[in-house]
């Protein structure tokens, strides 16, 4: 890439959506016929009508898109009301926003457009083509060509390109934590796609449904070392259509988990994936899992399932993951000791490879000395998890998290400070180490970085960020298990 190029990227992820034009807001009302709005969308040159109620209240919209499909593509007369064939999701932003961010939220909500907002009031509307115009050379454009990709060999050729876009962004000096929303945000489209196609193959499910995604992917912190973690919650059905219903989810998630790992997106080895019968079900079988991980918990029933506590939904009815997490955050509100102590105690079970002398303890792999960089962070991601949990966060994101949790004064701005570096220091040094393995070394990734391979200032700052997961872990120790010993 030219320094041009490298210069304009690095231009695009500081700008805002308040440095560019957007459109006015055209609307119409509900009982407008189609015809009506497709004449009003003509006369005013646009791709997109919103839709008012009688108390002047944004309720909807309709595309170029909606008219072609819902209208034409089905035969409905065009004397309809526009209320029949409105689409109701609509989504909007904040002016001040990252012109990435408004990116990201686009292809995770798969819309093509953004209501602006100043306030609580709309101001605008602009398009993914208008934004996606403002970087010609950009992760978005390839993000794009994701979305556009046909099948599993398409999707395959996408993914083995994506340590060359991380490595690309990692030399611009791009944040560790805006690299991990971009490959998130591939592996979403890429799952997003796949889903749609088995969907199309199987046919319209039995029941409402929602997949998932758990771990790293959940809390949109993935690296090029990544493998599946996904659930299914399908909507309870009464008992005569339990095992049809059952049945089809299945075979989806099946299809599913295995068309992914065909892409390269490899099945989980610890099993949590839809693929696995004990994380596709109803949505009451899933209350009385959480039910069970925290009323009757233990400290192997907390290490094995914290990572349920960092889901997020990526396609279906996003409303049954929302009633699981409303029922959750009740049950969190009323745990009891043993629950925090054993959260507590997962985010103490790692112990920062400090020697007496504040060196850095090593393992030996085919006689090299080498770090794990996932056992490092995995403790500030697991206190950082419990502090959230503990405080009613429901953010996943483990920098969010943090930000939050310092605005409610859980954490001071120092303390804040020295995990957010820390994290994503270690984020970043593990994406720049896989995507020299996978690019120049044609190796698999892994997780380990060879410490003769680092610098003085690399092995001076592990240091600094093993005493500050030391000192965190004992404030763990006295906010959850009443101990310092």
């Amino acid at each position: 890439m030219s320094t041009l190029n490298a210069s304009f990227s690095e231009q695009f992820f500081s700008r805002k959506l308040s440095e560019l034009h957007y459109h006015g807001i055209t609307t119409t009302k509900t009982d407008s016929s189609i015809q009506q709005a497709a004449v009003l969308m003509a006369q005013e040159k646009i791709s997109i009508l919103f839709v008012k109620d009688e108390s002047e209240k944004l309720v909807g919209y309709i595309t170029d898109i909606t008219l072609r499909d819902n209208v034409l593509a089905k035969g409905i007369s065009s004397e309809h009301p526009i209320s029949s064939i409105m689409e109701d999701n609509i989504i909007s932003i904040d002016q001040y926003e990252y012109l990435y961010k408004a990116l990201l939220l686009m292809f995770q909500t798969k819309t093509r457009y953004l209501l602006v907002k100043n306030g609580e009031s709309f101001i605008g509307w602009i398009s993914r083509t208008k934004i996606l115009m403002e970087q010609s050379n950009s992760p978005f454009i390839f993000i794009q060509s994701v979305r556009q990709a046909l099948d599993t060999y398409e999707l395959r050729k996408k993914w083995k390109q994506v340590p060359h876009l991380v490595n690309r962004l990692v030399q611009q000096g791009l944040k560790a934590s805006i690299i991990n929303q971009i490959i998130t945000s591939i592996a979403d489209t890429i799952t997003l796609r796949v889903i749609e196609n088995t969907i199309h193959e199987m046919g319209s499910p039995p029941a409402q449904f929602v997949f998932f995604v758990l771990g790293s992917e959940g809390r949109g912190e993935q690296t090029l070392k990544t493998d599946q973690d996904n659930a299914i919650i399908y909507e309870d059905k009464a008992n005569e259509h339990r095992e049809e219903v059952r049945a089809y989810f299945l075979s989806f998630a099946d299809r599913i988990s295995t068309e992914l790992n065909e892409i390269g997106i490899d099945f989980c080895k610890g099993g949590f994936m839809a693929k696995n019968p004990k994380w596709t079900h109803s949505l009451s079988h899933w209350k009385r899992n959480y039910e069970a991980w925290i009323q009757e918990s233990t400290e192997e029933t907390i290490m094995k399932y914290a990572t349920f506590f960092d889901c997020r939904a990526i396609y279906g009815d996003f409303s049954l993951l929302e009633e699981l997490k409303i029922y959750t955050n009740q049950l969190l509100s009323q745990a009891g000791e043993r629950f925090w102590v054993h959260m507590g105690e997962n985010a103490l079970k790692y112990n920062p490879p400090l020697t007496i002398f504040k060196g850095i303890k090593t393992i030996k792999i085919d006689g090299e000395k080498k770090i794990n960089s996932k056992e490092m962070m995995n403790p500030l991601v697991d206190l950082v998890r419990v502090f959230a949990l503990k405080n009613g966060i429901e953010e996943t994101n483990t920098g969010k998290r943090i930000e939050l949790l310092e605005s409610i004064n859980v954490f001071s701005h120092k303390e804040a400070q020295e995990l957010d570096h820390a994290y994503y220091y270690l984020m970043a040094l593990r994406l720049e180490k896989q995507a020299v393995q996978l690019i120049k070394n044609g190796q698999v990734a892994d997780n380990f970085i060879n410490v003769q391979e680092l610098t003085k200032v690399q092995l001076v700052t592990l240091v600094e960020i093993f005493k500050v997961i030391k000192s965190f872990q004992l404030k763990v120790k006295v906010v959850f298990t009443n101990t310092i010993f």
